[in-house]
């Protein structure tokens, strides 16, 4: 059974918050979408992936398909990428997939997006595309499927490096491998003391810690100058945002008019959440109800916000806050697309002069790497769920591929595996240290 080998081979969602694949093999649907669209301004590496691995990924996608019994198989795909786009339309595996042509917006990968673009249906709020009938997995989900089947677990990551950097490219790198041995595959910084985002900028986390390790959900690193204005508003703490917000907010709800889940039908109004910053002692679990649906995109942070406040990190606090009191927002109202929601698209080029980037705007080609390195940390928790639980003792000779932790039985999680052969040299809580 397919959900059996994708549980013990560890393959997790390699495109967001790392949810377990074996769950979304269990269902049943009518539609089973595989998502290439890739919208995080300077990340690659899906792109990179299809012109490289259409068969895998279309092997994965029909593996999927079978599971589910989907009647329907899509694959959603940008327009503007040519050669990925060739790739998989010219593969055999590709009959009778549907192509979902998008354009080149943010955040065209949205799942709540690519099910509305793909089928016309809207997913409930709060709600998974298995309400609709959908199942939907990223591309390198995929191909990670493709392998289990094949009995070969998840210990590689995908990922591009871009911005500022000698040779922006894109690689398979082992899991547990830092961020400074990837940079080092890409040349180099070209910044003496670089910035990195971590899965994108928009969507991603920003590290200053290069000794952080890859894990199954690290899209790709963006290496940016300390100084660039985009890493100086996110270093920002999260008080200095909140007095920001608090005193410079005039309520012009440019943030809610460009926010895609507003736009898609769903209640969600960023400035109305920063007015809680200001009236915290008289209805903030008020205010704080309409960033319930926030999906975290960033627009209103990165782009529509004139003042450069922080409306998505408003967004964040309101869910922690309603979260701490218990509460869960209900939309009441029918979901019903906005009728400017096409005319309000944010155009990736448009969002990368925002951004300050344009200058990094670079293809990141594949290339091939025999990376053997002298040690990994694999975390225990790569994944959303229960972390793994040791399954080696420090001293243990491991294979490459040979499971070092593993999630019990009937609890939600992955397994995870040795990136390299070698001997077990430290086990903690939070990782497993391998030398090679």
């Amino acid at each position: 059974m397919l959900a059996e080998k994708l549980r013990e081979h560890g393959v997790v969602g390699a495109g967001g918050a790392g949810f377990p694949t074996y769950v979304k093999a269990q269902a049943r649907v009518e539609c089973m979408i595989a998502n290439g669209a890739e919208c995080e301004p300077l990340i690659h590496k899906d792109v990179e992936l299809m012109q490289a691995f259409p068969g895998e990924i279309l092997s994965g996608l029909h593996l999927m398909a079978g599971a589910v019994q989907a009647q329907r198989v899509m694959f959603a795909i940008k327009e503007k990428n040519a050669r990925a786009l060739e790739a998989i339309r010219s593969h055999g595996r590709a009959k009778n997939v549907e192509l979902v042509l998008l354009g080149d917006f943010y955040p065209s990968g949205d799942e709540y997006e690519v099910v509305y673009l793909a089928t016309g249906r809207l997913i409930p709020p709060a709600g998974l595309p298995l309400q609709v009938g959908c199942v939907v997995n990223n591309v390198e989900t995929l191909y990670n499927v493709h392998r289990a089947r094949q009995g070969l677990p998840v210990t590689e990551k995908f990922l591009s490096v871009s911005g500022a950097v000698r040779r922006p490219a894109a690689f398979w790198a082992p899991l547990g491998v830092t961020l400074r041995e990837v940079i080092e595959k890409a040349g180099g910084a070209t910044e003496p003391d670089p910035a990195v985002f971590v899965s994108g900028i928009m969507m991603g986390r920003l590290t200053f810690d290069l000794d952080e390790v890859v894990t199954k959900t690290t899209a790709g690193l963006i290496v940016l100058p300390r100084r660039h204005p985009v890493v100086v508003r996110k270093s920002l703490p999260v008080e200095a945002q909140n007095r920001i917000g608090k005193s410079a907010c005039d309520q012009c709800s440019y943030c809610t008019e460009f926010c895609p889940r507003y736009l898609l039908g769903y209640e969600v109004m960023p400035h109305k959440v920063m007015r809680s910053l200001g009236f915290t002692a008289s209805g903030s679990r008020f205010w704080n109800q309409w960033g319930a649906l926030c999906c975290a995109c960033g627009l209103c942070t990165l782009y529509a916000c004139p003042e450069d406040l922080f409306p998505k990190e408003a967004c964040d606090q309101a869910k922690a806050d309603l979260r701490a009191a218990g509460i869960r927002f209900e939309q009441k109202a029918p979901v019903r697309v906005h009728p400017m929601k096409e005319a309000r698209r944010v155009p990736q080029a448009q969002l990368r002069k925002r951004l300050q980037i344009e200058a990094y705007e670079t293809e990141t080609p594949y290339c091939e790497t025999d990376w053997r390195p002298e040690r990994v940390r694999i975390l225990l928790s790569q994944h959303a769920g229960r972390p793994a639980v040791p399954a080696v003792r420090v001293g243990d000779l491991v294979e490459k591929g040979s499971l070092v932790g593993r999630v019990p039985d009937g609890e939600l999680g992955a397994n995870v595996h040795a990136s390299i052969s070698g001997r077990v040299s430290e086990v903690t809580g939070t990782y497993i240290e391998i030398r090679a």
